[in-house]
């Protein structure tokens, strides 16, 4: 089965409390099975919505990893 591993940035601004926060953060993620061949063909540095589920990255692990299910492109809303 291809897999592909890589790296997702998410960078937003939430709201909690009433008060605006910006969100930042890195996830290992892996695609696996036919979308891993659409994904290696994505172009880096781009803005994409992600679908799937986080799992432990191995049996004895404590590190999450995202497993991508779907994504598509979205537009750039740089905050």
């Amino acid at each position: 089965m291809p897999i592909v591993n890589a790296v997702l940035q998410h960078r937003s601004q939430q709201m909690e409390a009433g008060i605006a926060r910006l969100t930042e953060f890195e996830v290992s993620a892996v695609a696996a099975g036919e979308i891993s061949g659409r994904f290696s063909q994505t172009p880096l540095a781009g803005m994409y919505q992600f679908s799937g589920f986080l799992n432990k990255k191995s049996r004895n692990s404590k590190s999450l990893v995202f497993h991508i299910i779907d994504f598509s492109a979205v537009a750039d809303s740089s905050i």
